[in-house]
C-alpha cells in the first residue's frame, strides 16, 4: 500500500472514531436554545478564528437560509467575522483580543445567543467575547476540539470534539453545523 493511501485511511478511521463519539445530547441542547431564540426573535452571533471563522460564517448562512419557514420568524444571525473593516478597526485600535467583544457590546442584548467556534478553545479573543456575553446575559454555545481548552468551562453548552487533529476538529465542527441545520429544518415539517 502506498504510504499516502495509508495516511488517508488512518485519517478517515480517526474521523469515524471521533464521529462515533459526537456529543449528540449537547448538539440537541444547542438546537433547543437556537429554536427558543428564534421564537423570541433574539439574535444569534457566531465567531471563530482561521478555519473556524469560515465555519462561523457558513453557519450563519445555513441557519438563516436553510431553516426558513412561512410559519416562523427567520433565525436572526450575525457572524462577527463577516465585517473585515470592523475586525481590522477593532484589532488596530483596541487590540486583536477585542475584535469580537467590542462589537458584542454594541449589538447584543440579554437573551441573545453566542456560538463560539475554536479548535483549541484557548484563543484570547474568543475567551474575552465569552466573558462579555456572560456579562450581557447571553446564552453561550462552544464548539471546541482537543480537550476543550478554557472555553469548555466558560460556555453554557459545550460541544467538544475530543480528537488530536485540527483538521478532524474542523471537519466535525462543519458537520455539527449541518446536523443542527438539518434537525431544525426537519422539525419544521412535524
Amino acid at each position: 500500500m502506498d504510504h499516502r493511501e495509508s495516511l488517508i485511511n488512518s485519517y478517515l478511521f480517526e474521523l469515524k472514531n471521533a464521529l462515533d463519539h459526537l456529543p449528540t445530547d449537547q448538539i440537541l441542547k444547542a438546537v433547543d436554545v437556537i429554536q427558543k431564540a428564534r421564537l423570541e426573535k433574539r439574535t444569534i452571533f457566531t465567531m471563530g478564528n482561521g478555519g473556524s471563522s469560515a465555519t462561523a460564517s457558513h453557519m450563519g448562512c445555513d441557519f438563516s437560509k436553510n431553516t426558513r419557514s412561512p410559519e416562523l420568524p427567520a433565525i436572526r444571525m450575525i457572524c462577527l467575522n463577516d465585517s473585515t473593516p470592523a475586525i481590522t478597526a477593532f484589532g488596530n485600535d483596541e487590540g486583536y483580543d477585542k475584535i469580537f467583544s467590542e462589537p458584542l457590546k454594541a449589538l447584543a442584548d440579554a437573551g441573545d445567543v453566542l456560538i463560539a467556534i475554536s479548535g483549541s478553545g484557548n484563543s484570547p479573543n474568543i475567551l474575552r467575547a465569552l466573558e462579555t456575553a456572560k456579562n450581557l446575559g447571553m446564552t453561550t454555545i462552544g464548539l471546541s476540539g482537543f480537550k476543550g481548552g478554557k472555553m469548555i468551562e466558560l460556555v453554557d453548552i459545550p460541544i467538544n470534539i475530543d480528537t488530536d487533529s485540527i483538521e478532524r476538529v474542523e471537519d466535525i465542527h462543519m458537520i455539527c453545523d449541518h446536523v443542527m441545520t438539518m434537525v431544525m429544518r426537519e422539525s419544521l415539517q412535524r
